[in-house]
């Protein structure tokens, strides 16, 4: 990701957006926490779809406002299926319940995200785990935290030695799509130690920041899934890229992000 463009004069500063961000991510999770525990039931896509959407307002009711105080003139997204470049100016990419469907399913894996990007570019994110209450942040230029404490990612060097992971992006995915991410698991199997494969992605690229596990790649540009990662991996010292090593955008159709020690391995094991 290229160096991104100064905040706004007269606006506050990116530091103090964050820590308002950080905020307001997690008063949205309190209000998902407390809707969290028993499995929603559904028998039929459109009550699925209306499970899906009473957990998001939820959740923007918080965020909305208060994300549009911090950036009155920032444009909104909270489509997390979109992908491709966003016009000029600041957006507010926004995931009010990432991993929604495992919330519905009383499973851990889900989180609040809000990113702001500016010119395309993911300037700050504040990605919350309201079961575990942490809470992870960065800003361009200035590192990758969680709960104030450093990440680093790994520091391996063999994809011998190397957990990796995948997601599915979305539902009813393209035919062409759902292969390549076959033959992507089969080719990580016989080259990696481990391979992981679920939803969402973001908990993933928490874990590369953090040190946990190595690569995460995706074969979809779900802007939402993978701004929030992308600044969280790069500011705690990783790589991102495509599938095929070249530099990544929003308008990618693929994603790459790994400790630098392997990330030239997994562009081999993913270009087969």
């Amino acid at each position: 990701m290229s160096e991104t463009p100064q905040a706004p004069d007269g606006a506050a500063s990116d530091a103090d957006v964050l820590d308002h961000t950080a905020s307001a991510v997690r008063a949205a999770g309190s209000v998902l926490r407390e809707r969290f525990g028993e499995v929603v039931r559904y028998q039929s896509r459109e009550e699925l779809m209306r499970a899906l959407a009473a957990n998001d307002y939820a959740a923007l009711d918080i965020l909305r406002p208060r994300l549009t105080r911090l950036r009155p003139d920032a444009g909104w997204v909270e489509d997390e299926l979109d992908g491709g470049a966003l016009p000029p100016g600041e957006w507010w990419v926004v995931d009010p319940a990432e991993g929604n469907v495992n919330h519905l399913h009383a499973l851990p894996e889900w989180a609040v995200t809000a990113t702001l990007v500016r010119e395309n570019q993911p300037v700050l994110t504040a990605v919350h785990l309201p079961l575990t209450g942490e809470t992870y942040t960065a800003l361009t230029g200035a590192g990758a935290y969680v709960d104030g404490r450093p990440l680093r990612v790994s520091p391996t060097e063999d994809l011998a030695l190397s957990i990796v992971a995948t997601s599915q992006a979305r539902p009813d995915e393209d035919e062409q799509v759902v292969r390549r991410v076959g033959s992507s698991i089969t080719a990580m199997l016989f080259d990696a130690l481990v391979v992981r494969t679920a939803v969402p992605a973001t908990l993933h690229l928490l874990n590369v920041a953090a040190g946990r596990i190595d690569a995460f790649w995706q074969f979809a540009a779900a802007r939402a899934d993978l701004l929030p990662g992308a600044l969280l991996v790069t500011e705690a010292g990783g790589q991102i890229s495509d599938a095929e090593g070249r530099p990544w955008t929003p308008q990618s159709e693929s994603f790459l992000a790994a400790a630098p020690g392997v990330h030239a391995e997994a562009v081999a094991t993913l270009s087969r």
